[in-house]
């Protein structure tokens, strides 16, 4: 049996440890998973023209993103032999060195893990309608290009 039922993916704010370790944590009692792997994306202080990226602020076109979420949730599960997945995205203020990301995989085989969640982040990456706004210290902005 797979979890396929669509979950929350925005978080408002950071994603914080607690609520990534609650989700590691749940999934001990579901012994045909041997593998799990995760990826926690973090806003970078990055030096941009002199200046220091102090947070990000998220924002979306939520429904077109759920449907491209959905859509690359469905298609990791046709593409690989996953037991679970989880996406969670951060909308509105993050500061740098927090998580902004979190996507969670499992398998009963540890490759399948790496793979997929590879190509679940590049798939985020390239088609989800998600904007960040960068904060400078100096409280100027720019739109961030994704990398």
């Amino acid at each position: 049996m797979t979890d396929k039922k669509p979950k929350n993916v925005f978080q408002h704010g950071p994603i914080s440890s607690e609520f990534i370790g609650n989700s590691i944590a749940k999934h001990q009692s579901k012994t045909s998973i041997g593998a799990h792997n995760i990826f926690l994306g973090q806003v970078r202080a990055d030096v941009i023209n002199g200046k220091s990226v102090s947070a990000i602020e998220y924002s979306a076109y939520e429904d077109m993103a759920n449907e491209k979420f959905h859509h690359i949730r469905e298609a990791a599960f046709a593409k690989y032999n996953l037991t679970c997945m989880h996406i969670y995205h951060s909308l509105g203020t993050v500061k740098a060195g927090e998580i902004c990301l979190f996507v969670f995989v499992s398998s009963p085989r540890r490759k399948v893990v790496f793979e997929a969640l590879e190509y679940i982040v590049e798939e985020i990456k390239a088609h989800v309608p998600v904007f960040g706004k960068e904060i400078f210290t100096d409280e100027t902005h720019q739109w961030k290009k994704n990398n």
